[in-house]
């Protein structure tokens, strides 16, 4: 059951394309409405970061099973700066562009699965997987 769609991500529009494809997919996977706006929280945050440090970039949803369990994993890459201090990035309340800061632990705590591989200069890749429980 593997399934991929994706949203290259250029303009703030393309972030609201990003969300309506991740809840779509969220919802056909079996996902329930709380869990559907988890999901669809994490591609906004990790589009919107896509769209205002790299410029562009790409959204990819892949329906997932493993050992019986379905799901779904996102993956946000771009070709962008890359993140220098990846640790900074991940404290809660660190904001580059004055946002709320909840950015990265944020999808971290609203996602199962958490994987970040930044290289300054080459760009960054992150993916995210919520499992049905």
């Amino acid at each position: 059951m593997s399934y991929r769609s994706s949203v290259d991500i250029y303009t703030e529009w393309d972030i609201v394309a990003a969300r309506q494809m991740g809840r779509n997919e969220a919802k056909k996977t079996g996902f329930g409405t709380v869990d559907q706006a988890r999901i669809t929280t994490a591609i906004s945050e990790l589009a919107r970061n896509i769209y205002l440090y790299a410029g562009k970039g790409k959204i990819e949803i892949e329906r997932i099973s493993e050992d019986g369990s379905f799901g779904i994993k996102i993956i946000a890459s771009d070709e962008g700066p890359g993140i220098s201090d990846l640790r900074k990035v991940m404290e809660d309340g660190y904001s580059t562009s004055g946002g709320l800061g909840a950015g990265m632990p944020g999808v971290k705590r609203l996602m199962d699965d958490f994987k970040v591989v930044s290289e300054p200069g080459v760009g960054t890749t992150i993916t995210a997987k919520k499992w049905l429980h």
